[in-house]
Parts: C-alpha cells; sequence; structure tokens
C-alpha cells in the first residue's frame, strides 16, 4: 500500500474510532459564517487575511472575560445549530435570533443586541408597504432561516432566500429580480444603506434580539457567557463595540440598563467599510496591488482543495478496483453487492451522502472529524465512477488474453496483474483522470463541515470586498492550475491510446 494510502486508512480510521484532537481548556471555540458578511463576521476589506466584524470584537471580549483565547470555527449559517450540538464548537454566535424553535434545540444566552427588521426596496420604488402585511404577493429576498423569512411565507409573500451571502439579496433587488429585502438593521445598513440605487425605509416592520447558542445540556458553557455578558454591560464594552459599528440604538441601550445612552466614540469600522467598498479600483489595479495581499488565503484554500481531493481519489482507486473486480469475476453475491453501491452512490446526491456521514453517523456513535468526512464521502462517492471505468477497461480485454495467460501456467492473480489489469488500465485511465478534474471541484461541498477550501474562501473574499467578477477570474484561473496537470495526462493518455488502436502497434 502507498505512504498516501496508508496516511488515507488512518485518517478514516482515527475519525471512525472517534478520535479528535483536544481542545486546549483555555480556547473558546465560536461558530460563525464569515460568508454572511459585514458587519457580523467577514474579512476585512483592507486585509482580507483577518477576520473583523462586531461579534469577532464580542467574542474576543467573552472569551478574556471567561479566560480564554477565542478560536472562530467556520460553518454554514442555517447549519450552525447542527454543528454546535455534534461538538465543532462552544458557542454559536452569528446573529443567532431569539425564537421558540431554537430553544427545543438549543439553550440561549441572555440577549446582547436588539435590531429592528428593516425593507429595503429600489430608489425608485414607490408605494411600499409600511407593514409586512403589505408585502403579500412581492417578491423579497431574505436569509434562510431567519425570522424575516418567517414573516414573509406567513402572510403569502413570494420569499426568495439567500445562502450565497448578504450581497446576493441586494444585487438582485438592484437588477430589478426581487421588488424588496427584509433583513435585520445592520445587513440593511451596511448593504442597503451604501448604495444609490437602493433605499432603506424607516419604519420598524418587525424585532429581532441576538444571543449565543450553547447546547441544551452545557450549563457551566451557558452560565460563563450569561456572566460574561452581564459584565460586559456593565463596564460599558458592549456599547464600546456597538459604537464603534455604528450599531448602538436605543433598544439595545435599554437592554444593557443604559436607557437614553448614547454612542461612544466615532463609529470609525462602520466608515472603514464604506470607504473600503466604495467604487472598486480599475481591474488591473486591482489585479497589481489587492489580489497579491489575498494570495495567502487563495493558498490556504487551494491546499485544502488539494489534500481533500488527493486523498479522496486514493480511496476512490482502491474501492473503484474492488467494485470492478466484484462485478468482472465476482460471485452473484458479491456482483449484487457491488451493483447495489454504485447505483446508491451514483445515484443520489454527493451533498446529502455527506451530511449524512458528518451529521447522521454520530446518532449510531460514529463521529468523523470534517477532514475524514469530506475525504470519505468524496471517496466513496467517486468509487462508484471508478468502478464503471475499470469495469469498462476489464470487459473491454479479449477474452483470448485470459486463456493465453492460462495456457502459459499464470495463475488468476498473476494473469490480471501481468495480462488484462495492464491492457483494462490503458482504456480506464483517461476517464478516470476527468474524473479527478471533476472531484477537484467538487471538494468544494466540504464546507458544509467547516473546511475553508478554495471555493469557500472566494466566496467569502468576494462578500467582503464585493467584487465577484474579479475575485471569480482569479479562482477560476487557479482551478484552473489545479486541474491542468491531470487534464494533460488525459490527452497524453488519450492520445496514446489512439495512436495504438489506429495502428494496431503496441505503445511504446
Amino acid at each position: 500500500m502507498s505512504g498516501a494510502a496508508r496516511a488515507l486508512l488512518v485518517c478514516v480510521l482515527l475519525g471512525a474510532a472517534g478520535v479528535r484532537a483536544e481542545t486546549p481548556a483555555a480556547e473558546f471555540r465560536w461558530g460563525a459564517d464569515s460568508q454572511g458578511g459585514a458587519p457580523y463576521i467577514f474579512q476585512d476589506p483592507m486585509d482580507p487575511n483577518h477576520l473583523i466584524g462586531f461579534e469577532v470584537e464580542l467574542a474576543d471580549a467573552l472569551a478574556e472575560r471567561m479566560g480564554q483565547r477565542a478560536r472562530p470555527v467556520p460553518g454554514p449559517w442555517d447549519r450552525l445549530l447542527e454543528l454546535l450540538n455534534r461538538g465543532d464548537f462552544d458557542a454559536a454566535i452569528n446573529g443567532m435570533e431569539v425564537a421558540d424553535e431554537k430553544l427545543r434545540v438549543c439553550a440561549l444566552s441572555r440577549p446582547y443586541y436588539v435590531a429592528v427588521q428593516r425593507l429595503t426596496v429600489r430608489a425608485d420604488a414607490r408605494d411600499a408597504p409600511a407593514t409586512v402585511e403589505g408585502l403579500k404577493d412581492w417578491k423579497v429576498g431574505t436569509l434562510p432561516g431567519s425570522l424575516a423569512e418567517r414573516a414573509l411565507e406567513r402572510v403569502g409573500a413570494a420569499t426568495r432566500t439567500y445562502e450565497g451571502g448578504q450581497d446576493e439579496m441586494f444585487d438582485d433587488l438592484r437588477l430589478g429580480r426581487t421588488d424588496a429585502v427584509l433583513t435585520d438593521e445592520p445587513i440593511a445598513m451596511y448593504y442597503g444603506g451604501i448604495d444609490r440605487a437602493l433605499r432603506v425605509l424607516p419604519g420598524a416592520y418587525g424585532e429581532v434580539r441576538y444571543a449565543a447558542a450553547v447546547r441544551r445540556d452545557d450549563g457551566a458553557q451557558l452560565a460563563a457567557i450569561n456572566t460574561a455578558l452581564d459584565a460586559l454591560a456593565r463596564d460599558g464594552t458592549l456599547r464600546r463595540i456597538y459604537s464603534r459599528w455604528g450599531l448602538y440604538n436605543a433598544a439595545t441601550a435599554a437592554l444593557l440598563g443604559d436607557p437614553g445612552g448614547r454612542p461612544s466614540g466615532v463609529a470609525e469600522a462602520w466608515e472603514a467599510w464604506r470607504t473600503a467598498v466604495g467604487t472598486p479600483p480599475p481591474f488591473w489595479e486591482r489585479l497589481r496591488d489587492r489580489y497579491p495581499a489575498l494570495l495567502p488565503a487563495f493558498v490556504r484554500g487551494a491546499w485544502m482543495t488539494v489534500v481533500v481531493s488527493l486523498a479522496a481519489m486514493v480511496l476512490a482507486v482502491l474501492l473503484g478496483m474492488a467494485l470492478a473486480l466484484c462485478r468482472w469475476r465476482g460471485n452473484r453475491a458479491l456482483r449484487w453487492t457491488a451493483v447495489a453501491y454504485i447505483e446508491f452512490f451514483r445515484g443520489t446526491p454527493l451533498l446529502i451522502q455527506l451530511t449524512m456521514i458528518y451529521f447522521g453517523l454520530p446518532e449510531l456513535g460514529v463521529r468523523l472529524d470534517p477532514l475524514a468526512s469530506g475525504i470519505l464521502a468524496l471517496g466513496l462517492n467517486y468509487a462508484a465512477a471508478e468502478a464503471e471505468n475499470y469495469r469498462a477497461g476489464l470487459e473491454s480485454v479479449p477474452a483470448g488474453q485470459a486463456e493465453v495467460a492460462r495456457t502459459l501456467g499464470f495463475t488468476g492473480w498473476q494473469s490480471l496483474r501481468l495480462v488484462i489489469g495492464p491492457q483494462a488500465l490503458r482504456v480506464s485511465l483517461p476517464p478516470s483522470t476527468n474524473d479527478f478534474i471533476a472531484l477537484l471541484k467538487d471538494s468544494s461541498l466540504v464546507s458544509l463541515v467547516t473546511l475553508t477550501e478554495l471555493t469557500k474562501t472566494y466566496v467569502n473574499l468576494a462578500n467582503a470586498t464585493r467584487d465577484h467578477l474579479g475575485l471569480g477570474v482569479v479562482v477560476a484561473a487557479a482551478y484552473l492550475l489545479l486541474g491542468l496537470p491531470a487534464a494533460r495526462l488525459a490527452r497524453y493518455l488519450e492520445g496514446r491510446l489512439g495512436a495504438h488502436l489506429a495502428t494496431g502497434e503496441e505503445p511504446r
């Protein structure tokens, strides 16, 4: 077995056994989705290798008050509670709205922020409704799983939800694809409020309160967070944080026991955001000045993509060969087992398979870490495709070749290894290299299990800098460079095979 295969086997076995790296007691792991954007948690447009946001500062302040060090753990916003209950982090702090349905799956801290919900429309819109009920039959964008979404569905609005980030909601509104956007005031302020083509209406369309979510059985963590929040409210830390981001309001002041309180200092973070995401510089200027600064983040994302893809392909090749042999020469039970496996993994979405492995297996007592889960899901899925590639290769070898090998006294294993296998491999390798390129792109799904690969890096940076087109060109070039060696190998093998078939000569 190769070194890569042994490393993969150890990784998967350790994960299946529930072996997890111990988290230092002094570390406060908090879950959030930096893809959502400002002002909660996002990559600094001026230095995208760092996370900023009012909830980043809040988590840092909480950790310091609890005598710990804060460490953000990435995850999709609408999956944070599942990740929390799985044990991937200690608390979810990411605009988690206080709602009764959340209390059925987690515990919530005391609220730390209050915001009204605002409606954003195009600047030239007329006769915008003053209440949520007036949005019936309107095409309204909002975030999935939010209180705004439930309110819109309740009144019969044509609701559209956006998982790719807050930017997309307002882009669709600007382009006329929706009639309005209903979001919490911080989002409306940071996205709708800075766009001259849009207008944020002054009326309140509801109210939300944010709280930290913890596991229901983690009373000690809940008590520690509540104690820290009380202390941060008393000493003015929360007011200073919200004031920096331009978010301090009367409702939050009353929540913190500061009725009639005024913001502390200048909203410097809010002003920095408005400056950073204004009119973007020309593409060539960004290519020269901004994009080189993003290189470390893209390199980290590309490295994760390569690691996951290579390890998953090793697993897919090994398992695919075994399945192909079962279908080719196995007994009836093995053949039917291989067929059932191939049809299941080829006929069901990879996203569902990944979700079942990461979130479903813990229900059976098997808990894999994110890396092992991503490798296992991709490897099991692509093994089905590889099995069909190798079976086609095996069946392409004339039956007489095996008969000649037996005549020469070869055992079955020697016949496969020395005669049939090399001929079958020439047929199977080109489609296998194409599968690797496809796997390289499908590895973007591992962002579901808290891994930040190349596509997730792109989305985070694009939302932070509001530069989707330019960064899209950069990340597309990165994928092209990653897949180019496999593509060139596929063309080389196809050319060699085509020449061999055309002339009837053995390729040299």
